[in-house]
């Protein structure tokens, strides 16, 4: 430590030889600097405070029904995008500064100085933003903060609604997109149950369910033909005389009645004629000629029309062949039991004809479905996938109906009120006091700049021109043993000249700072006036 302490005095000691050419550089360089600094422009700075309140009642009153926004997000992203060079071209044009404009050297240069002197920040709490630039031109950097200003509360909003146009645009072009695949989807699920509709059928019941069904009403249907065969058969016997004997005599006043009675038609046979073709004409209503019941309906018509013209015929035969004095011979044919066995025998071979369509029809629908049971998993597979893709559409198809109404609700609720509300706290001002150079900061550091400028020149020549100023530093430059030094005895006279110049030195020093407080002055005195 004693050592490092020796080496430093060496060094101020060395120094202090040179002391002249420090003070003389110090001043040089003391008075270069404040002239630099006097004629340095004034640099007027505007500034603006503006507060972006995302408070909007509207927010927890539409929640769920519009889109809700990060507006914090939102902001903090356009206070970050603002200096931009869109909209640094902007408040050129705005605030009039292109009109001194030459070449594109120049507005490029003034765009970069624009960038580089235009600054938003935060004011120290949330959502309160400062705007300021700073000018030689104190109106200019008023008209470049206002149009800054402008564009931070006007175009972010802008933005935004175009934001939600272009949205809406989308979800409108996404929706013709959708609206076409759903009629696809739709005419597609269509035209395959129009294929398939014999396997598929026209209701939700499955094909085996149908199968099922098919086989139960072949099997009901044969029962049926079976017991109306059987019925036929049995009415069969008794005209042919295998059943019950039908009685064949009749009364002699049967015998004895008036010839134009027996040549009247049977009212019987034309009740249940007429009877037959009302039901006929019902049926038409409703069913094509080939329905099994109107067929069956025809052919008893037929029978009983038959039945009444042999009759008829055969009166008028035994009116012409008979005496009015004999006693007609009954015969079988004449007896009403017989008569009404063979209409009961017609009707049963209608009905059985009927149960024969019925039961072929059956057996017909029984045998398509029973061949197409290998097609129904791969045509109930393709259905399905059908079905799930016409869901998964009409789903999103749904969904993009509800998302154009939320955006709907969004773009008016952004035009019809403000949910980003910009409150102009302090409008652009720029004060009467100059915010740069800052010339009593930078005059005092010229006068260190100065002063550390001085030392080192001295430090510096000291280096170059050494010198030895004790033994010890002699002895460990050459290396050599010292017996002994040599004192310098001052005279009178060469006391006298050191004082002297040791006076001078410190007026000179003490002029250089008189004449710092002297600039400082003058500085705070122009201050205090402005």
């Amino acid at each position: 430590m004693h050592e490092i302490a020796e080496q430093l005095w060496s060094h101020v000691k060395a120094t202090w030889r040179y002391r002249w050419y420090a003070v003389g550089f110090a001043w040089v360089a003391a008075i270069a600097g404040w002239s630099y600094v006097s004629v340095m422009p004034n640099r007027y700075e505007a500034s603006a405070r503006v507060y972006v309140d995302t408070e909007s009642v509207l927010r927890p009153l539409l929640a769920g029904v519009t889109v809700q926004p990060n507006i914090d997000q939102i902001v903090m992203m356009m206070s970050r995008t603002l200096i931009s060079r869109p909209n640094l071209e902007k408040v050129i044009r705005m605030a009039d500064i292109d009109i001194r404009l030459k070449t594109p050297e120049d507005r490029e240069a003034l765009i970069t100085r624009l960038g580089r002197d235009l600054s938003i920040r935060s004011a120290g709490r949330e959502n309160l933003y400062t705007i300021a630039y700073a000018d030689r031109n104190p109106q200019e950097a008023k008209r470049v903060v206002q149009s800054l200003l402008t564009i931070f509360v006007e175009g972010s909003l802008g933005d935004k609604r175009k934001d939600s146009d272009t949205a809406r645009r989308f979800i409108d072009e996404q929706l013709k997109s959708y609206n076409d695949k759903l009629n696809l989807a739709e005419s597609n699920v269509t035209e395959f149950k129009r294929k398939n509709m014999a396997i598929m059928g026209s209701d939700a019941r499955s094909f085996y369910a149908r199968l099922g069904e098919a086989k139960n009403a072949l099997s009901q249907a044969s029962l049926e033909l079976k017991e109306a065969e059987n019925g036929r058969d049995a009415i069969k016997r008794q005209l042919t005389g295998e059943g019950e004997a039908v009685p064949n005599l009749l009364d002699g006043s049967r015998g004895t009645t008036d010839n134009s009675a027996e040549i009247a038609s049977n009212p019987e046979l034309d009740g249940r004629i007429q009877e037959l073709q009302k039901k006929l004409d019902n049926l038409r209503l409703n069913f094509t000629e080939q329905h099994p019941d109107i067929i069956s309906i025809k052919r008893m018509m037929e029978q009983l029309k038959d039945q009444r013209k042999q009759e008829a015929e055969q009166k008028v035969k035994e009116a012409k062949g008979r005496k009015p004095s004999s006693i007609a011979v009954p015969t079988q044919s004449r007896n009403p039991v017989f008569q009404q066995l063979r209409v009961s025998f017609a009707e049963a071979e209608a009905t059985v004809a009927a149960m024969q369509a019925r039961v072929a029809e059956y057996q017909r629908r029984f045998e398509e479905l029973k061949v197409a049971v290998n097609m129904v998993p791969q045509i109930e597979a393709e259905f399905t996938q059908l079905n799930r893709d016409y869901d998964i559409t009409k789903s999103n198809y749904e969904k993009l109906l509800s998302r154009r109404e939320q955006a709907q609700i969004s773009g008016d609720m952004e035009t019809n009120a403000s949910v980003i509300d910009f409150r102009v706290i302090d409008p652009p001002t720029v004060p009467s006091t100059p915010a740069a150079p800052n010339r009593r900061m930078l005059m005092s550091m010229v006068l260190l700049g100065a002063l550390g400028g001085g030392i080192a020149i001295a430090f510096l020549l000291s280096q170059l021109r050494p010198t030895f100023h004790d033994q010890r530093r002699l002895r460990q430059v050459s290396g050599l043993p010292v017996f002994g030094t040599v004192v310098l005895v001052w005279s009178a006279a060469q006391k006298s000249k050191w004082r002297r110049g040791l006076i001078g030195f410190m007026v000179t020093l003490i002029s250089l700072l008189s004449a710092y407080a002297a600039i400082m002055g003058a500085l705070v005195l122009t201050a205090s006036r402005a």
